[in-house]
């Protein structure tokens, strides 16, 4: 009867501590999720203010291509400043360069590349004048401004009606009328700045051979047509 008793009392106590077991374990299941939840409340409510979580997919970086119209400006003032050119600040005159080309509708490109073919970008000009870009200079006189946005404006204006909507869509074909004089140099020179801002890298635009198109980064490309023939000048 006596070992009946503690068998009984043996299998009593086993079951109670396998109960308590598992009663702290689902306790425990139960309660560790809240517990997760308590710490990140926690750490929200601790960080540092004005810390923010990055969005997916966010990108770090300035974009550079020319696919992107933001970048126009940059590369001018970039080949401003590697020439040490005048036209100081040099962001304001990448933006007017570029706003110019937009308002007449022509590559950014054009009319600095000719400004550093005539005036080595405004550092060699007759005093006083502004006129960085060759334009009206001759034996009866020079053409003077105010100053440079307002030559490079007239002379935006003046290339666009004058020659690109005439179908002179090349440098060389710019040439034949703006100074044909110069016998192929004047345009092997703007070919070669157009490049070297088409790639932002002077070493580029030094081995690049190929004629440029004065619309190929106009904002809305005309379906304007070389002059063939050319006409005369």
């Amino acid at each position: 009867m006596k070992t009946f008793f503690l068998s009984l009392a043996w299998v009593l106590v086993s079951a109670g501590v396998i109960i308590s077991v598992a009663a702290g374990y689902q306790l425990t299941q139960h309660s560790k999720p809240k517990l997760l939840a308590a710490q990140s409340s926690q750490e929200l409510t601790s960080a540092p203010q004005g810390a923010s979580i990055p969005e997916a997919g966010s990108v770090k970086g300035i974009e550079t291509s020319l696919a992107s119209n933001d970048a126009r400006a940059t590369i001018v003032a970039n080949f401003l400043k590697r020439y040490r050119s005048p036209l100081e600040p040099y962001d304001h005159f990448g933006e007017v360069f570029v706003d110019i080309a937009d308002r007449y509708n022509f590559d950014f490109r054009l009319l600095p590349a000719i400004a550093m073919q005539e005036s080595n970008l405004c550092n060699k000009i007759p005093p006083g004048t502004y006129n960085c870009l060759g334009f009206g200079i001759h034996e009866r006189g020079t053409l003077a401004f105010p100053n440079y946005e307002a030559n490079f404006e007239r002379a935006g204006r003046e290339l666009k009606a004058n020659y690109i909507d005439q179908g002179r869509i090349t440098p060389e074909q710019i040439m034949a009328k703006y100074t044909p004089s110069s016998k192929g140099s004047w345009a092997d020179s703007v070919n070669q700045w157009m490049a070297e801002m088409k790639f932002d890298d002077r070493q580029k635009g030094l081995v690049a051979t190929d004629s440029a198109n004065v619309m190929e980064y106009a904002i809305s490309p005309e379906p304007t047509s070389p002059l063939t023939p050319l006409l005369a000048p």
